[in-house]
């Protein structure tokens, strides 16, 4: 054992590791018996491709480079994939990202365009696909852009043909409904056909605010009837809708204060915990029914298990495996569901499950869960997991005694031990959303810290999912108050405890974290730096256009109508209160982001002129709204690691030194 001060520990974890490892399966479904789904390529241009297994066990890349299976739906995207098996032939459409167009593929045969481009704005994108290769269609969700302007568009639901008579005809697309309310999700259909279910919702609303079930008949010819409101409200938010095998509606609703299962309005597990999430992108599923009329659901309180739920008795039977946190994306076929798993000890993964009818012999009740495998995206530990953090689960006190939930990752080095005298240099993550979580899974970019012998917390401020809708309520007109007074919490706690140096704390957050990062770093004195990632610096700019539409009206919740409290959003913003800033940060942001776009970051440089602050300014060309490009997280790991090490003191050995301006 090597006694080392903190942060100069010998990793084996480098950034280029680490960026390899970036993002995770997505998006799983079968076509016909076969388990498909979209992968991250950081090596190749940050790219997804579309995966299969095939029936003997092998995975193969379907689409070569440069195809991009990736949709903009709300920017954020979507489910951007569908096939179906049909006459014996494979038939999968898939969304390009560069073109947004849906296309029509056979595997082994080069994809052919099914929509037109659109030279009006953002253009046309689709979203949850459905192939219906009996009427000959692909029914979607339709986003088209009528200006220039971010809020300039429109959605429905579309049905596009499949023999590519739409290419180059927008009047071919058949819209299955009107425009009248501003956002909706694809359509599912009852078993017989006979019934469509989607979700709508209207600004100012966020999914997560209040969503409304909408029920339709199919009609003969393929149109819908006039849609009814069955579910749902303005301070109801819905997550999910589908149908059970015999026709029975399913929806996620929170309407007790936790998002929980009803079958035709009435809830089959009431718990206090949540069997749904935020809707950040379109096709998300937590839950999937079976054949059987079992359903398979992700549920749980802070971490989200995977688990074989019968209706008929509300019990649940959890998949036993190593795997502890699930991902919002199943998919069910026969006896047989895929789900997304990871843990503390391994990356995400594509999981399968083999489930049984009803055994009343079983003994702890509900439905029997067969042996789950994985199938994709297998583990691969690049180095030993004895470098792995070991994260502990932690339970703060904030202001006015409320709960803070929070990972905390101690340094962890299998060779290495600090001086015992030394407190180790602690960095406070801030996640994105803000309505959404850290869970609790490996990140290579954490273990690249605490390896070299930096701390890191995760902190689930007030606003966060996964703990029922009052806590996700405290950030309401409260953003850049409550989410900055848990991260500053935890940080102060840890370093009363002794756990951390309370001369060597920082902070770092990317879109709604690098808010709370930058605000935290001009409102509190807490942090000896900070880093910013892509971040919301202007509450009145992007209040005003200065974002796309689906967060367009998110600050009304937020912070409160503008017209009502404009001088909250003055007294917020970081980039009106630069003077503040007094300790040094870097600020990294994608060039291509136009959910927070470069002139946030620019505005925020700009005030900061002559005051002698030391800063890095780090700016990717052809990046976006999150890092995906391997070169890029490199850079910006390898930067963030040398900003604490300059603050710090710290000795990491081979990292490039990060030039900080004044």
């Amino acid at each position: 054992m090597q006694i080392l001060p903190y942060g100069s520990w010998p990793s084996p974890l480098d950034a280029r590791l680490a960026a390899a490892h970036g993002g995770r399966p997505e998006y799983v479904g079968f076509v016909g018996d076969e388990v498909w789904w979209t992968a991250p390529r950081p090596a190749e241009g940050g790219r997804r491709t579309l995966v299969r297994r095939r029936a003997d066990g092998t995975e193969e890349s379907v689409l070569p480079a440069p195809w991009n299976v990736r949709s903009r739906v709300l920017e954020y995207g979507g489910q951007p994939w569908a096939g179906a098996v049909h006459e014996g032939r494979t038939l999968v459409v898939f969304v390009h990202f560069a073109d947004q167009r849906l296309y029509r593929c056979v595997p082994g045969g080069e994809p052919r365009p099914l929509t037109p481009v659109s030279p009006v704005g953002g253009g046309l994108r689709w979203a949850e696909p459905q192939v219906l290769p009996e009427r000959g269609e692909a029914w979607c969700v339709l986003e088209e852009f009528t200006g220039e302007g971010p809020t300039d568009v429109r959605r429905v639901l579309a049905a596009v043909p499949l023999d590519g008579s739409a290419a180059d005809d927008r009047g071919a697309v058949r819209e299955l409904t009107d425009d009248r309310r501003r956002f909706v999700t694809g359509a599912r259909l009852s078993p017989d056909g006979r019934r469509a279910a989607w979700l709508t919702w209207d600004h100012p609303r966020m999914p997560w605010d209040g969503t409304e079930v909408v029920v339709a008949e199919v009609r003969a010819d393929g149109t819908l009837g006039a849609g009814r409101v069955v579910a749902g409200g303005p301070r109801e938010s819905v997550a999910q809708v589908d149908w059970s095998t015999d026709g029975r509606l399913l929806y996620t609703s929170d309407r007790t204060g936790w998002w929980n299962l009803y079958r035709d309005h009435e809830p089959v597990c009431p718990r206090e915990e949540e069997f749904a999430g935020p809707l950040w992108k379109l096709g998300r599923r937590w839950f999937a029914p079976l054949d059987s009329g079992l359903v398979a659901v992700v549920h749980g309180r802070g971490a989200a298990a995977l688990g074989i739920l019968d209706p008929e008795t509300g019990e649940i039977v959890d998949v036993a495996g190593p795997w502890t946190e699930f991902e919002p994306t199943l998919a069910a076929h026969g006896p047989r569901v895929v789900a997304v798993g990871a843990s503390p000890r391994s990356a995400h993964e594509v999981v399968e499950v083999g489930t049984r009818p009803h055994a009343p012999a079983n003994p702890r009740g509900g439905a029997p869960v067969g042996r789950a495998r994985v199938v994709g995206a297998a583990h691969d530990d690049t180095v030993a997991p004895a470098y792995y953090p070991e994260p502990r689960i932690r339970t703060f006190t904030g202001p006015d005694g409320r709960e803070i939930h929070a990972h905390v990752y101690p340094p962890h080095h299998p060779g290495c031990a600090a001086p015992d005298a030394e407190l180790p240099p602690y960095v406070i993550h801030a996640h994105g959303g803000p309505t959404d979580r850290a869970p609790l899974v490996l990140d290579l970019e954490i273990a690249y810290f605490t390896s070299r012998g930096i701390g890191v917390a995760e902190v689930n401020y007030g606003g966060s999912t996964g703990y029922g809708r009052a806590y996700r309520d405290r950030l309401r007109e409260q953003w850049g108050v409550v989410d900055v007074e848990d991260c500053a919490a935890v940080a102060l706690a840890l370093a009363d405890e002794g756990t951390a140096d309370r001369r060597r704390l920082a902070i770092r957050g990317g879109s709604a974290g690098g808010w709370t990062a930058a605000a935290s770093l001009a409102g509190t004195d807490v942090y000896a730096c900070g880093t910013v990632v892509y971040p919301v610096l202007d509450l009145v700019a992007w209040a005003t256009g200065g974002t796309h539409d689906f967060e367009s009206r998110y600050l009304d919740t937020l912070v409160g109508p503008l017209a009502e409290v404009p001088a909250r959003y003055a007294e917020r913003s970081p980039v009106e209160h630069a003077d503040r800033i007094t300790v040094p940060f870097l600020l990294l942001q994608g060039l291509d982001d136009v959910i927070c776009p470069p002139a946030q970051a620019e505005r925020l440089l700009a005030r900061l002129a002559g005051r002698r602050v030391p800063h890095a300014y780090l700016a990717f060309e052809g990046e976006g709204h999150g890092f995906r490009r391997a070169e890029t997280m490199v850079r910006a790991l390898e930067a963030e690691l040398s900003l604490y090490a300059q603050v710090f003191g710290l000795r990491p050995p081979g990292i490039p030194t990060l030039e900080l301006v004044q």
